[in-house]
């Protein structure tokens, strides 16, 4: 994994821009602490930060190629799970590689078959290529969404990044928001819609979509779209087939030439990927595997029982690190180190996020760091596969809302009076529009239709919010982590699956149960679903309601005129009468405050304009 940037403008000398554009890479380091690179010319600028994970020696960018008397220039973020078969191909259309990366092989998969070579690739990505003869720019992004991209365009030219804050030190783009950008922030966040990048111009690449730039017009294409086909594999091979196509990407993903690890939570998910690399390496003799939890000071003292998290992560970690027999290390949280660390999740995020959910991830990461580069993680199947209580409970599952924020009274509660009227208004129509995307078939009974819809409620929001937290919070230490549950074949797969075999037993991501159950501690398999964990100790509500009420004294700033105070000391003085969550399971009455911490921070520290 690595961070990349660019920037193309026919009118103006890039070569003259050289502060601008060593702070554009200087800003996303963190992604890519081993080795940089740069090519730069009159018309373009391509920036690359390089975290080496394959071929360390003949991987390095950018990469360039001359190939039927073009040249071609890329800069490439991600891993590509098919590379050996995709060399195969080229190969046997004549090509000749240097090394063993999948850079090269995405270059030369470019090279000859252009823009289609995105139907080729199963993977993680985000890339440009930069065609030097042509001046063209091709810029894509991987069909999940796991691997960011964001860009500006302007009048005669764009800029493009990893992270929004390499386009902003371009000087290209300002730190400016307007009324959309406070609906997103107030209403929606920490999600944000699918093309967003909150600052005003800024934009994010969907995922599945792809963009070229020559000429001063961009034009996208979105090559990929989750399409409704009819289900027709039996209920037993609909097992075997979901067993197989989540082992497979496990074991694809498994290819390293630098040390990695495996998040354990003692859950399904990470069980299952924990279980299947355990037996990978027996058979490949390279011995234990590693395995790492996080948990929180003093969380075994104050944890409470509630409907989203049914039960704690420590009672089940045990019992899957003696059945594969890991290396375990247990990561224990400090809650004011959580707090404090509010502060650079936000940088990594460049956006006010998912706050001590974040926070913690980056912590827990930063310690991975010291001694792995690569991890593998569990997220996603519980979207794909119904694993959330909104998917099963039938008093909410027609509801016309986003199940996770089902609410907007507690967000407009802390908002003073007629500020952001539309707030409500902006969240339907954005529901409406997802909702109009889930692909149907006319055999489709009630609940499947409704099911598909809610698979693209959560797959375009709630698991693009979790992607983007994994994505930055791990890279913010330069660790990669894999999700091989993002494998489109998985999701296309699931898409498709009626919602009896989906829940099979009534259960929440009940196929996935059923086909690993003769592999897994049955306490494991049918443990109810549990989130990622977060602080239950008091003291941490006590911290930033502290430094809330600090921030709510200042006078004449952003915040002191958006934010009721009474509002706000409201949902302080009140914690436990909190009935729906700000977002999601987790964000209760002490991540509301750790938001409006993380608000406040955002900004200053970006400077951010208001325009309304």
């Amino acid at each position: 994994m690595c961070g990349i940037a660019g920037w193309l403008d026919s009118n103006i000398d890039l070569r003259e821009k050289q502060n601008e554009i060593r702070n554009m890479s200087h800003s996303i380091k963190h992604r890519g602490p081993d080795e940089k690179g740069e090519y730069i010319s009159h018309d373009a600028a391509l920036i690359h930060r390089r975290l080496a994970v394959i071929d360390i020696e003949n991987g390095k960018q950018p990469m360039t190629l001359k190939f039927k008397g073009e040249e071609y220039v890329i800069v490439y973020n991600g891993e590509l799970y098919n590379t050996k078969e995709l060399r195969a191909e080229l190969i046997s259309l004549s090509h000749k590689f240097i090394g063993h990366s999948d850079t090269e092989v995405l270059l030369h998969c470019y090279a000859q078959f252009g823009k289609k070579c995105v139907h080729k690739l199963n993977g993680i990505y985000s890339f440009a290529i930069y065609e030097k003869h042509s001046k063209k720019l091709f810029l894509c992004r991987d069909r999940v969404g796991v691997k960011p991209l964001f860009y500006y365009k302007y009048k005669d030219g764009i800029v493009f990044g990893s992270e929004i804050k390499a386009i902003l030190e371009s000087k290209m783009a300002n730190p400016t928001i307007n009324e959309t950008g406070l609906y997103e922030i107030f209403f929606l966040g920490p999600a944000r819609s699918p093309k967003s990048g909150i600052f005003k111009g800024i934009k994010a690449l969907r995922p599945g979509e792809t963009a070229i730039y020559k000429n001063s017009k961009l034009h996208k294409e979105l090559y990929y779209r989750i399409k409704a086909e009819e289900h027709t594999d039996s209920e037993s091979d609909t097992i075997e087939k979901t067993r197989f196509l989540i082992e497979d990407s496990i074991n694809r993903q498994l290819v390293s030439d630098v040390p990695m690890c495996f998040f354990l939570s003692g859950g399904l998910d990470s069980s299952i990927i924990c279980k299947t690399a355990s037996e990978h390496y027996k058979k490949s003799e390279k011995g234990q595997i590693n395995t790492y939890s996080v948990e929180y000071e003093d969380n075994k003292k104050y944890f409470t029982k509630n409907a989203f998290q049914p039960n704690a992560d420590f009672d089940y970690i045990s019992k899957m690190t003696d059945d594969i027999n890991s290396r375990h290390t247990e990561i224990i949280l400090k809650n004011e180190d959580v707090m404090n660390a509010l502060y650079d999740s936000v940088y990594a995020r460049d956006l006010p996020g998912y706050v001590d959910i974040d926070s913690s991830l980056l912590l827990f990461c930063k310690e991975i760091k010291k001694d792995y580069v690569v991890a593998l993680s569990g997220e996603c199947a519980d979207e794909l596969f119904g694993g959330y209580p909104w998917y099963h409970n039938k008093n909410i599952l027609f509801e016309e809302c986003f199940p996770w924020s089902r609410s907007q009274e507690i967000r407009r509660s802390i908002l003073k009076k007629g500020v952001l009227k539309h707030g409500e208004e902006y969240v339907m129509s954005k529901y409406f529009d997802t909702t109009k995307k889930a692909d149907k078939l006319s055999s489709d009974s009630v609940v499947d239709k409704r099911m598909r819809e809610m698979f693209m409620l959560n797959f375009e929001w709630f698991m693009q919010c979790l992607l983007e937290r994994k994505d930055r919070c791990s890279m913010y230490s330069g660790l990669e982590v894999r999700v091989p549950f993002c494998d489109h074949r998985i999701v296309e797969y699931a898409y498709n699956m009626p919602w009896q075999l989906k829940a099979y037993g009534g259960r929440e991501k009940g196929i996935i149960r059923k086909a690993f159950e003769d592999i897994l501690p049955y306490d494991i398999c049918w443990r109810k679903k549990s989130p990622y964990p977060k602080t239950h100790n008091p003291e941490y509500m006590k911290m930033c309601s502290k430094k809330v009420k600090e921030i709510l004294n200042e006078k004449d700033t952003i915040l002191s005129n958006l934010l009721s105070f009474n509002g706000v000391m409201n949902i302080m003085n009140n914690e436990d009468k909190i009935s729906s969550p700000w977002y999601g399971q987790l964000m209760r009455a002490p991540q509301i405050m750790a938001y409006i911490i993380e608000l406040d921070y955002w900004f200053k520290k970006y400077n951010v304009v208001i325009e309304c």
